[in-house]
């Protein structure tokens, strides 16, 4: 094989990993919110019928959880309990969290309100509410390009930050354990009055399935 044709060969084949791969690249069909400005408001109906908004949440401050639950990056959360256990620990202290669905219909993590529901149910999940977004109008309004894809919204609505829930961007459970917890740092900092030490990190995790 001559040395451009091996070249040619390679990149084909890392472009095929890239393709058959979870990760996600940014992208650039819309452009993510800023921190430390006005959270983008938007209104979606909840799994049991109920519309929820942004705006309703004044006075509170709010997770946004991008969620797929067939993606091996929310797998590894959610089978390990650390999902759960910083969603009991958020809403035990009177955060709103609310766990958002935008994959559209027929793709990967897509389910019905009643599967949603169940999900929480056997998974033992405690958001506020799950969202769903099966347009992918607020999923792209925020810019949400992963599964998990974190955002952490203050009381008075501005976006304090976005980004992974943490520094292992890896789907191993064991890794867990020990990492740097962005949301729950950022939640800290925001119930303290204190600013976020770091308000954006890059998201990790498989691509949010949009139209």
């Amino acid at each position: 094989m001559s040395e451009l044709s091996r070249r040619a060969f390679l990149a084909a084949s890392g472009l095929a990993v890239v393709a058959r791969s979870s990760l996600v690249i940014p992208s650039s069909a819309w452009a993510a919110p800023k921190t430390g400005v006005a959270a983008p408001a938007f209104a979606a109906s909840a799994t049991t019928g109920k519309a929820v908004s942004l705006a309703d949440q004044r006075g509170k401050i709010v997770v946004l959880e991008w969620t797929n639950h067939e993606c091996p990056y929310v797998r590894k959360h959610y089978e390990s309990g650390n999902m759960q256990a910083l969603q009991k620990e958020a809403t035990g202290q009177g955060v709103v969290w609310l766990t958002v669905i935008s994959s559209a219909p027929g793709t990967q993590g897509f389910v019905s309100a009643g599967e949603a529901e169940q999900l929480t149910a056997t998974r033992h999940a405690a958001p506020t509410a799950v969202l769903l977004d099966p347009t992918g109008a607020v999923g792209k309004m925020y810019g949400a390009t992963n599964t998990p894809h974190m955002y952490v919204i203050d009381k008075v609505g501005t976006l304090m930050y976005a980004g992974a829930i943490d520094d292992r961007p890896t789907t191993r459970r064991s890794d867990v354990q020990g990492a740097q917890n962005y949301v729950r740092e950022a939640l800290q900092a925001v119930a303290s009055g204190q600013p976020v030490k770091t308000p954006v990190t890059r998201a990790y995790g498989c691509t949010v399935k949009y139209v």
